[in-house]
């Protein structure tokens, strides 16, 4: 018998060592998973046997067929089944099959208490026999909508699966509900599909936060992520490094994704890689993220002089109207870096500060250690805007005893939270709307989906709204993205603190941004030399300088002691700027305040200031494109002052002179001395300032500032830019003193092409010139309540400049060498009186008039209380600090 055994053992041995290496092949990752989840629950919905199939990454999903799971059906409606055709790419399970159903179904899933991944994949492959542009279908669990009025065919434009990700929690007792709903029309059938459903528990504590994470913005605040909130995952990346799959997540199945699409920098930036790295989890749990993560980062390369002019930035679309979790990881992995202080940085998310000094090694304490920083942050919705760029980004804080100049990133993670009715569906996922055949059509001014109610009816129904104004985003994303990426928001503050030394204590705040001595503004203008003068106005002189040992240029503003912008304007301009931060906003470096000097110290504009570019100027005419881009990128940062914090910042003097134009020519608003704070909604009583022409006559009368009053400001701007002209002209008779009276009359008569530019005769096209005046005569109007909003006018403007690149596109194509020229506009007129509109509609949909082309009726003219000229010219002479 022993011998038996001895003869057997070699044989069982190679069985062994035969079975393991097979099982070492067969599995998809050597290293066991850092989590185990109790709950991995991969349904194939469709499917018409209980049998499994293998997706492309080596996992089973089993049918939905008689299974514990099959769907709860209402109203005895049976669904269906379909498969994805066999012909072209080869598609794995669970694409492979669909439930579909034309009425309400639901999927009930007996699980243990705790968080669970809830990933709903969906595919527009469905069949042939069924119209996927007729898939209009809401999602909810329990009291979550997780989908509203969803339609794969449209979101999945350029990919042919979709995967939703949720984190819901599962309480005691209680079983997770996944229902879906049709939307519902006596006239058309709609149905509701679903290819997948994949259920994973997570651990308690993942994206769950019992301890909060601080509110953007409010650095005070924390935000707690309760059970009772669900979450859906909108960005999961793998900042430098390559796509991570499912099976090689650290055993919840998350896929991470590149950063490419996203990642936006001004500098060289540096993709740093530890393929050898075996990270230290003494911070975080080793299942926060895979390995893999934290392998590989960004950072912004060895120039320290390039970087300190620079950030790393991302870029993601997200819905407006939601709080959104934004959780960054970081793993120093740089040999060079080893103490705390080496590397610092500052973190602004959605151009608000999230940390001011964020040091890696500080938080832990070694090298090779990952660690997270969660963060929420609010995306307020902003008039009719449905979607938002959520910028995050990093630049260093450069200090003298730090190693680099330098920043780094390691992951992102974007979470939308549900908000207080447990939704989390987008504002754009709207009712759908049917017209006509049963097609979908895109609006150029908003893609909107319209089905059809069936052949023959001439009548239109409207249900409500619109449906899915996703290709909207897409649309948007990619101009905003293109044109702010232009004069990305340099961060000039945090850089320069602490290199200068001063002569004397400051009484203004020292942590609000760099602080010059004397001698060193001396030293940066050659003692106030003449010859650097590049400004100069009521406040005083500009000089050109240079600081850092003449490696960076800078604008110096000397306030001349007997100005009357005196030590309140010298400290609100402070005070605004050191918490502003914008691409379209003047960065302020720092200021001076010693033996009685009031100097602030600007980013050097390269192309100086718009009215250089407007009148009597010997510099080369600007393009319209090129004036359209300066307005559109002014109009952003007005709206930036007047959405950024919780009241609006009025600015107060908008006028071309405070208009910077950088070396790309974008446009920065500049000078906050004369800004005030207002209130949300609410007009705030002050002494009038302002300068002559562009003073709004609302509130010269009334002598309450809104958001409106620089919105007038601004429509003057418009005026100028298009005519060429002055706000006021002393040279020109009464009737044309003020641009802004003469333009309205010119209007009113259907005669302001011919007071425009010279130079921009046949060079507008005729619709893009329609929209623009339309915007300068709505911002110009007599009262506050009828001009639009700042993000009214922004969204038009970008309208217009649509309009302009899509006509010159279309001229170009028929003419491919010739020089673009556009038929004058002779004459258009008013289409309706300006009368006053509510306070909540002053928009360009209510506001009119809209300006069309001239049909032959008699011109309408413009009937307001009080000229323009007439209030300003009063306000002025009557009020001696009604002036700058």
């Amino acid at each position: 018998m022993m011998r038996n055994l001895s003869v057997l053992a070699p044989i069982v041995s190679i069985f062994c060592l035969f079975f393991l290496s097979l099982l070492y092949h067969i599995t998809p990752s050597s290293t066991p998973p850092c989590y185990v989840p109790i709950v991995a629950i991969t349904l194939d919905c469709g499917s018409a046997t209980s049998a499994t199939s293998i997706d492309r990454y080596g996992r089973n999903w089993t049918g939905d067929f008689k299974s514990k799971f099959f769907p709860k059906e209402e109203l005895n409606l049976k669904s269906n089944t379909s498969q994805a055709p066999k012909e072209g790419i080869e598609i794995k399970a669970p694409y492979t099959t669909a439930r579909i159903s034309y009425s309400q179904f639901t999927y009930v899933f007996p699980l243990p208490a705790g968080p669970k991944f809830v990933r709903l994949h969906f595919s527009p492959v469905i069949s042939s026999g069924v119209g996927g542009s007729k898939a209009f279908f809401t999602v909810k669990s329990g009291s979550f909508t997780l989908l509203r009025n969803f339609t794969a065919s449209v979101i999945s434009a350029d990919s042919s699966q979709i995967v939703k990700e949720f984190c819901i929690n599962v309480e005691e007792n209680q079983k997770l509900n996944l229902t879906f709903i049709p939307f519902s029309t006596t006239t058309i059938n709609f149905y509701a599909f679903i290819n997948g459903i994949e259920i994973v528990s997570m651990p308690d504590e993942l994206y769950y936060s019992p301890k909060g994470a601080p509110i953007v913005g409010q650095s005070s605040t924390t935000f707690y992520i309760d059970y009772n909130m669900a979450l859906e995952k909108i960005y999961r990346l793998n900042v430098g490094g390559s796509s991570i799959p499912p099976t090689e997540d650290t055993g919840m199945f998350r896929e991470w994704l590149q950063d490419n699409k996203y990642f936006w920098s001004g500098t060289e930036f540096v993709i740093p890689h530890n393929s050898s790295l075996k990270p230290i989890y003494t911070k975080i749990k080793n299942y926060t993220a895979p390995d893999a993560v934290y392998r590989s980062a960004r950072t912004m390369g060895t120039n320290r002089n390039l970087n300190k002019q620079s950030n790393l930035t991302w870029e993601l679309q997200v819905d407006s109207g939601f709080r959104y979790l934004v959780r960054l990881h970081f793993c120093e992995i740089d040999f060079n870096i080893n103490n705390p202080g080496d590397r610092r940085f500052v973190i602004d998310i959605d151009y608000q500060f999230a940390e001011l000094d964020a040091d890696v090694i500080g938080w832990t304490e070694s090298r090779d250690t990952p660690i997270y920083k969660d963060y929420v942050v609010m995306i307020q919705k902003k008039g009719n805007e449905d979607n938002h760029i959520l910028s995050i980004d990093l630049h260093p804080v450069s200090v003298t005893d730090s190693f680099f100049d330098d920043a780094i990133l390691n992951g992102v993670e974007v979470f939308k939270l549900s908000d207080q009715t447990g939704n989390l569906a987008g504002p754009s996922e709207m009712l759908p709307t049917p017209r006509d055949a049963s097609t979908i059509k895109e609006s150029k001014a908003k893609k909107t989906i319209f089905i059809a109610i069936g052949s023959g009816v001439g009548f239109l129904v409207v249900l409500t709204s619109v449906c899915c104004v996703v290709l909207l985003k897409l649309r948007k994303s990619k101009r905003y993205g293109s044109y702010y990426s232009l004069s990305k928001c340099w961060c000039w503050r945090d850089p320069y603190k602490g290199k200068s030394t001063r002569t004397k204590a400051s009484s203004l705040p020292e942590e609000l941004c760099r602080q010059f001595s004397i001698d060193e503004i001396r030293t940066a203008t050659d003692n106030f030399n003449q010859e650097l003068i590049i400004g100069r106005g009521g406040f005083g002189y500009v000089y050109k300088g240079f600081i850092d040992d003449g490696t960076v240029i800078v604008a110096i503003k000397r306030l001349n002691p007997e100005s009357r912008q005196g030590n309140r304007e010298f400290r609100t301009e402070i005070e605004m700027l050191s918490q502003l931060r914008h691409g379209h906003l003047v960065s302020l470096i720092g200021y001076c305040n010693d033996e009685g000097e009031m100097i602030l110290v600007y980013e050097y504009m390269t192309n100086g200031t718009l009215s250089e570019h407007l009148f009597d100027t010997k510099n080369d005419p600007l393009t319209w494109k090129q004036r359209l881009e300066i307005c559109l990128g002014s109009a952003c940062g007005l709206h930036y002052l007047h959405t950024c914090m919780k009241n609006p910042i009025i600015h107060r003097d908008v006028k071309a002179t405070n208009i910077l134009l950088d070396d790309k020519w974008a446009a920065k608003v500049s000078d906050f001395g004369l800004s005030k704070m207002g209130l949300d909604q609410t007009a705030v009583t002050t002494i009038v300032k302002g300068t002559p022409g562009y003073l709004d006559p609302d509130y010269a009368r009334r002598q309450q500032v809104t958001e409106k009053t620089d919105v007038y400001s601004f429509g003057v701007v418009l005026l100028e830019v298009l005519c060429g002209r002055k706000a006021v002209n002393t040279k020109l008779g009464q009737e044309q003193l003020h641009l802004a009276s003469w333009a309205r009359k010119c209007i009113g008569n259907g005669t302001i092409y011919e007071i425009i530019d010279p130079y921009l005769k046949g060079k507008i096209a005729p619709e893009c010139f329609k929209v623009y005046v339309e915007i300068a005569e709505n911002c110009v109007r007599d009262q506050g309540i009828q001009r639009p909003t700042m993000n009214d006018v922004m969204e038009r403007l970008e309208f217009a400049l649509e309009l302009q690149q899509n006509a010159d596109t279309e001229q170009e194509k028929i003419n491919p060498n010739a020089d673009i020229t556009y038929q004058e506009v002779r004459s258009f007129h008013v289409s309706g009186p300006a009368g006053a509109v509510a306070p909540r509609q002053n928009n360009f949909h209510n506001i009119g008039p809209v300006l069309d082309s001239d049909t032959g009726n008699e011109p309408s003219t413009i009937n307001s209380s009080e000229s323009v000229t007439g209030a300003s010219r009063d306000i002025f002479s009557d009020n001696p600090n009604a002036t700058t």
